[in-house]
């Protein structure tokens, strides 16, 4: 008979399956709560940029200081002359005061981050300047020039000097790095950028042969002969020519002898001796050369490559060279073979990259051509970035990421870096974070993406502004920057419009 008891003295037992269905449901609401929290949180909120310490001259009340990365002002405009900052990683900032424009007189000095003076004992210190083939200003970024006594010498960052100050000037090699030019008794010799002497003074003129230091120096004895040094001091070509070109290749260089150019190599095998007018390029055993005003390639043993009948030839790779003919561009090998007609007005091999960019008469856009002579894609290029690995171009209207491969890419794949990502919605521009949430809503005309100190710049009603790296406002826009060749801002400074000063302002 039952007594109403569930057990008989026994340990209760639990009902399974309703414990595991109480589980379930428990995880299910926890999962679902933790995923709305982190929807929300992601909507209004980006991480904020690991941004690198640089610095950089600012401008604002007609006096110049310097700020760092983060907008920060480090040393307070007070200065009538530009700051010069040789190196951006570096707490080296070369000031001017007491300047005396009548009298044409200044004083320099060197200051750190501290505004403590530093590097003292010289009468002047000077950054030195250097330009590229495009004449755009750039400074050497571990040496400095001193003077004293009227002399010159270089010292490093440090204060280590590196050449004593016994020379009547010295400067840098144009368009190259990590050589400088030596003047002395009034004969040109050459130092590196550790003080190292390349070359005595005892020559009347040096110049590069090419824009790198590794191709060695032209130069000019006293009897106005002239041949080729290296950068470590060996002889390529002997000091014995009438002119030599600032041109060389797989150690052949162009020389002229008994008043005719001919190719030399570094063991004195002379080729091609009167068998052209001027030489533009040297590939190999391919020599790219002008004669009767008209271009063409021919091997070093004098065999024709390509017929000298065009207005211009250019190397691009392999075997492939950009012709010019009946004033249009086009694409031809060595085995004579026209791969790509000659219909463009402009054609250019982007060597680090690996495709050809040709534009035709009529259109504004761009053909991206791959190595395989096919175009890829059409729309004007709007950056390129070489270490990275991408580039992005204006296609119709839209902007879009490629490799170079021509593989279409997010902005979120190739700018890991950052932490937010320009997104465009129905013609408006807004940004989002790394898991494609929008963080900062579609309310901009235009914009730019993050840059690398972690600001973002936009523009409203015509004005451009600034948002940090987290989406917040910034700078409201209330700036108009049509003359800016680039737009872009570190906290409430903008670029300024001279790019060889590299300088920021609020004006």
């Amino acid at each position: 008979m039952s007594t109403g008891r569930r057990y008989n003295g026994d340990k209760p037992k639990l009902n399974i399956k309703k414990v595991i269905s109480v589980i379930i449901v428990i995880a299910v609401i926890v999962m679902a709560i933790i995923s709305i929290t982190k929807i929300l949180g992601n909507h209004t909120k980006a991480e904020e940029k690991t941004v690198a310490n640089k610095y950089f001259a600012v401008y604002t009340n007609e006096k110049w200081g310097v700020i760092n990365s983060k907008g920060e002002i480090i040393i307070k405009p007070e200065y009538e002359e530009a700051i010069i900052i040789p190196n951006n990683a570096k707490d080296i900032f070369l000031c001017t005061y007491d300047v005396d424009y009548t009298q044409n007189t200044y004083k320099t000095k060197v200051i750190n981050s501290k505004a403590e003076e530093i590097l003292n004992g010289y009468e002047t210190i000077k950054a030195i300047e250097n330009y590229d083939s495009s004449n755009n200003l750039w400074y050497a970024d571990d040496v400095l020039l001193v003077s004293k006594d009227g002399k010159y010498g270089l010292i490093d960052f440090k204060g280590k000097e590196l050449l004593k100050c016994e020379y009547e000037t010295i400067e840098a090699l144009k368009g190259v790095e990590k050589s400088f030019l030596t003047k002395k008794d009034g004969k040109y010799g050459l130092a590196d950028n550790i003080g190292s002497i390349l070359l005595e003074n005892q020559y009347k003129a040096i110049k590069p042969i090419s824009n790198k230091y590794e191709n060695g120096y032209i130069v000019t004895n006293q009897d106005d002969k002239m041949g080729v040094i290296g950068h470590d001091r060996t002889t390529l070509v002997e000091v014995k020519y009438q002119d030599i070109k600032q041109i060389c290749g797989d150690g052949k260089y162009v020389v002229k002898e008994d008043g005719k150019w001919q190719i030399v190599d570094q063991i004195g095998d002379i080729y091609l001796k009167g068998k052209f007018d001027e030489v533009i390029g040297i590939n190999a055993q391919n020599i790219i050369i002008k004669k009767d005003n008209r271009y063409g390639v021919v091997e070093l043993n004098g065999d024709t490559k390509i017929e000298t009948k065009y207005q211009e030839i250019t190397y691009a790779f392999d075997n492939n060279y950009i012709f010019k003919e009946n004033n249009k561009y086009g694409i031809i090998n060595l085995e004579k073979e026209i791969v790509l007609k000659a219909e463009y007005e402009n054609l250019i091999y982007r060597t680090e990259a690996g495709f050809f960019e040709g534009n035709k008469q009529n259109s504004a856009n761009t053909e991206f051509i791959a190595n395989d002579f096919t175009v890829k894609q059409e729309g004007i290029l709007s950056e390129i970035n070489i270490e990275n690995g991408y580039m992005k171009i204006r296609v119709n209207n839209e902007y879009k990421y490629y490799n170079f491969k021509f593989e279409e890419k997010t902005n979120r794949e190739l700018l890991t870096a950052n932490t937010l990502f320009l997104d465009k919605k129905d013609g408006k521009y807004g940004y989002v974070n790394k898991e494609g949430v929008v963080v900062v809503d579609y309310i901009y005309d235009d914009a730019k993406e993050q840059n690398e100190f972690g600001y973002c710049s936009v523009k409203q009603n015509g004005m451009w502004g600034c948002i940090d790296s987290k989406g917040k406002m910034l700078i409201t826009p209330a700036y108009q920057l049509e003359n800016n060749s680039i737009i872009e801002f570190i906290q409430k400074w903008h670029r300024g419009e001279d790019l060889n000063l590299n300088y920021y302002t609020d004006k």
